[in-house]
């Protein structure tokens, strides 16, 4: 039997060119579409109902970063199912670079404790917006003036009621991280939203709970809260004589309600550079930084590889805490 060899045929000098040609401007054409981006609306896909922490940071983004770009950016409030609904919504959008979701934490944590119809590596880190330092408070007439007093008496007896705003909220990891770092014990009372957790507060139905700076001034401010400490590593700006917790002894109390940018997977890296630098951009105008922070939000900003980082930090501390609680939904 005769075994026949079959060679490749000659490639003329045109071919290769033409071809080279073809490679090069393959290569080019997303930083060509970067150049030209945006040439219509943006949409911001906000995963909550307006109003909140991540809705108002999402506008204010949207707000700055329309000026920066030359182009509306929509903000479309899309609520549900502890984020995921409007977070599957941007997952599963085309990858054009004009359709964007406001996150939060929820975009690292979700996956861990529930079943959700889309993968982690469906969406990109783009942007930090900002954040919204968590801060524990009791009824203005509880016995507990600081969160050593707090702790210290829920290891007495059969332990304190701790309020969330369902499972895998930030006051869901607030306990979390008590009751696994410190040994407090926190008898968790779960409710459908923040609101009810403060009304569940406020009413003395329990004994604290957790909440976005944003939410709680309002009642501290007027004497109906009284706040234990914040769970963020900075002391709020609208409200500095509050310590962190790391100040009192608690340096594993570390977490906020944080708003950023991130995009479905395959978004071009020029046109996510772009929005990045625009993002911070709006984040560090005199005006709206200000603003921000007279509402309890501290604007952030930065780069696209800072905040990358910060997720993936984020993601490894909070998968701790689901580890160490059994995180899950029922």
């Amino acid at each position: 039997m005769t075994t026949r060899s079959f060679a490749p045929a000659p490639v003329s000098r045109r071919a290769l060119v033409a071809g080279s040609g073809a490679a090069l401007l393959a290569s080019a054409l997303p930083a060509l579409a970067a150049d030209a981006w945006p040439t219509r609306p943006i949409r911001f896909v906000v995963p909550f109902s307006a109003g909140g922490a991540n809705d108002l940071l999402g506008r204010a983004a949207a707000e700055g970063a329309s000026r920066t770009l030359g182009q509306p950016v929509i903000v479309d409030n899309k609520p549900g199912a502890g984020a995921v609904l409007g977070t599957d919504l941007v997952a599963k959008a085309a990858p054009d670079g004009y359709t964007f979701l406001i996150s939060a934490a929820g975009v690292i944590s979700n996956s861990m404790i529930r079943k959700v119809a889309y993968k982690d590596s469906d969406l990109v880190p783009v942007a930090l917006v900002g954040l919204a330092p968590s801060v524990i408070v009791v009824p203005a007439n509880s016995p507990y003036k600081d969160l050593k007093d707090f702790v210290a008496a829920s290891k007495k007896g059969p332990g304190l009621h701790f309020a969330t705003a369902g499972t895998g909220s930030t006051p869901h990891f607030v306990q979390g991280l008590l009751t696994t770092k410190y040994n407090a014990k926190l008898d968790l009372v779960p409710y459908k939203s923040g609101s009810e957790s403060i009304a569940a507060v406020l009413g003395g139905q329990v004994d604290a709970t957790s909440e976005a700076s944003i939410v709680v001034l309002p009642y501290l401010k007027s004497g109906k809260l009284r706040a234990l400490v914040t769970t963020w590593t900075q002391r709020i700006s609208a409200w500095p004589a509050l310590p962190t917790a790391a100040e009192l002894g608690f340096p594993e109390i570390r977490i906020a309600h944080w708003a950023g940018v991130h995009a479905p997977a395959g978004v071009p890296a020029p046109i996510l550079d772009k929005l990045a630098a625009a993002v911070d951009a709006a984040m560090k105008d005199r005006a709206t930084a200000e603003r921000l922070r007279g509402l309890g939000i501290e604007p952030i900003g930065g780069t696209r590889a800072s905040f990358i980082q910060f997720v993936n930090e984020e993601r490894a501390r909070l998968g701790g805490v689901v580890k160490a609680t059994g995180m899950k939904e029922e």
